[in-house]
C-alpha cells in the first residue's frame, strides 16, 4: 500500500507489472467461470471483514484531501462509509451473478462448401484503467476486468491512494482463494505520474486502456497513448424541459439529476427549459435548486425570475462543474434543445422531460450521446443501474464500446472456422 515512487525505477517497475498481467491474462482466458467467480464472492468477503482497515485508510485519505483544499463535491467521491463499502462487496457478487462473457457465441454460419463458421467472444487481454478519486473504482474495475477474464493494472488517483490499496488488496485475497494468478490484477504502487506515461507505451503488455477522470487527464491520454482507448469524457450532461412536461415530475427528476450527488459524470450540468413552458415552470425549476444550495448561473430570462443567479458566461454552457452549480438557458422547443446540446455536449448523458411522445422519439433519435433519456435522471447513467453489476466507465466513443463499459464490452470476439478437408478452388 505504501508509495513506492521514491525507491523503485518507473520504467523498470512498469514492464515488470506489464508481464506479469500479461501471463496472467494467458491464464485467465482459459480460466473456467467458478473460479472467477470465487475470486468475486471471496474477495467482497475480504471487503466485509476488513471494513475497518479500509475506512482507517479512507480517514487518511480524506484528512489529506482537505488540507489541499479539495471542494465538498470532490471530498464527497472519496468518502467510504458503512453503506458505500457494502455497495462494493455487493458490486463484486452482482458481478459474480452475471452470465459469463467468455465464449459466448455470437454467430454462426453454415457456408455452402460445408464450413461451419462461429463468432465466439474472448478477453481483451490486459486492460489498463487509469482513474481519478473515486476509490470504489478500483473494486468494479478490477472485477469487471475479471469476470471478462482479462488482467487489470490499475493505476488510481493519489487522492484515494490509501483506500485503494486496502480494496485492491481484498481483491487479491480473492484471487488467492480461487487460485488465481495474484498478477491478475494489479495496482500501480506509486503516485508518480511517470507511472502513467509509461502505461501508454507499453504496446504489446496492454491491450487496451480505460483512462477515467478530469479533461486534462483524458487530454492527456488522448495525446500521448500509444495503446488503443476506450475514452470515458467528462460528463457535460444536460437536462431539457420541455413545454408539455409535467411540472411536478420535472421538478423532482432535476432536482435528483442535479443534487442527488453533484460529483458524478452522470450529474446534469445545464438546465434548458423550453421559452414555452413559461415563467412559472421556470422559477419553481430555478428556485428548487437555489434553495438547495445549488449556484445557478443563467441567461438573461433565468435571471430575470429570481435576482439570485448569476449570469452565465460562455464558458459555462462547456463547464462540467461536478459541484452545487448549474448553467440554466431557455431555448425554443426541441429544436433549440438538441441545437445547444449538439453544440456543448460531451456525448455522455442527455434527457428530455416531457409528455410528448412525438417530442420525445425526435429527441431520442436525434441526440448523438451515449445515454439518451426521457422522463428519468440523468444519474442513472451508470452501468450498476443498467443492469451491469458495474462499469468500468461510461464511454463517449463511437468504435467498441460505447456507454456504460461492463463485462460485455470487455471482451472482443474470435471465428471459429471448423472444416471437414476443405480447400479453396484456384
Amino acid at each position: 500500500m505504501d508509495d513506492m515512487s521514491q525507491t523503485q525505477d518507473i520504467p523498470n517497475l512498469m514492464k515488470s507489472i506489464g508481464e506479469g498481467a500479461k501471463a496472467a491474462g494467458c491464464a485467465l482466458a482459459v480460466a473456467g467461470p467458478d473460479a472467477k467467480n470465487l475470486a468475486l464472492t471471496e474477495g467482497a468477503k475480504a471487503i466485509r471483514a476488513r471494513k475497518a482497515e479500509i475506512i482507517a485508510a479512507n480517514d487518511q485519505d480524506i484528512a489529506a484531501a482537505e488540507a489541499k483544499g479539495l471542494t465538498p463535491a470532490m471530498i464527497d467521491r472519496l468518502v467510504l462509509n458503512d453503506a458505500r463499502i457494502e455497495a462494493m462487496a455487493k458490486g463484486l457478487e452482482d458481478i459474480a451473478e452475471l452470465a459469463d462473457p467468455v465464449g459466448r457465441v455470437l454467430a454462426e454460419m453454415d457456408r455452402p462448401n460445408g464450413l461451419k463458421i462461429r463468432r465466439v467472444a474472448v478477453p481483451l487481454g490486459v486492460i489498463g484503467v487509469i482513474y481519478e478519486s473515486r476509490p470504489n473504482v478500483t473494486a468494479d474495475a478490477g472485477a469487471l476486468c475479471l469476470k471478462a477474464g482479462n488482467a487489470a493494472i490499475l493505476r488510481g488517483g493519489s487522492e484515494s491512494f490509501l483506500s485503494s490499496g486496502v480494496i485492491h488488496s481484498c481483491l487479491v485475497d480473492g484471487l488467492k482463494a480461487a487460485g488465481l494468478p495474484q498478477d491478475a490484477i494489479q495496482r500501480v504502487p506509486t503516485t508518480d505520474r511517470a507511472a502513467v506515461g509509461e502505461m501508454l507505451t507499453m504496446v504489446g503488455l496492454i491491450d487496451v486502456i480505460v483512462p477515467r477522470g478530469g479533461k486534462s487527464l483524458i487530454e492527456r491520454v488522448t495525446a500521448e497513448s500509444k495503446v488503443p482507448l476506450f475514452k470515458h469524457l467528462e460528463g457535460i450532461c444536460h437536462t431539457y424541459v420541455d413545454a408539455k412536461a409535467d411540472a411536478q415530475k420535472a421538478r423532482a427528476v432535476v432536482m435528483n439529476a442535479k443534487m442527488r450527488r453533484t460529483g458524478i459524470c452522470g450529474a446534469t450540468e445545464t438546465l434548458l427549459i423550453d421559452t414555452a413552458a413559461g415563467e412559472g415552470v421556470l422559477k419553481d425549476l430555478v428556485t428548487d435548486l437555489l434553495d438547495a444550495d445549488c449556484e445557478v448561473r443563467g441567461d438573461e430570462a433565468a435571471q430575470a425570475v429570481d435576482n439570485r443567479v448569476k449570469a452565465a458566461a460562455d464558458e459555462d454552457w462547456d463547464t462540467e462543474y461536478l459541484d452545487s452549480i448549474i448553467s440554466v438557458k431557455t431555448v425554443d422547443g426541441v429544436d433549440g434543445a438538441m441545437a445547444h446540446i449538439q453544440a456543448h455536449s460531451s456525448g455522455h448523458t442527455d434527457a428530455i422531460i416531457t409528455e410528448d411522445e412525438t417530442a420525445a422519439e425526435k429527441f431520442l433519435n436525434t441526440v448523438d450521446s451515449a445515454i439518451v433519456m426521457v422522463n428519468a435522471s440523468t444519474q442513472f447513467a451508470d452501468g450498476g443501474e443498467f443492469g451491469m453489476g458495474a462499469e468500468i466507465g461510461i464511454s463517449t466513443d463511437k468504435m467498441h464500446a460505447r456507454g456504460p463499459v461492463g463485462v460485455e464490452q470487455l471482451t472482443s470476439f474470435k471465428y471459429q472456422v471448423i472444416g471437414t478437408g476443405q480447400i479453396r478452388p484456384a
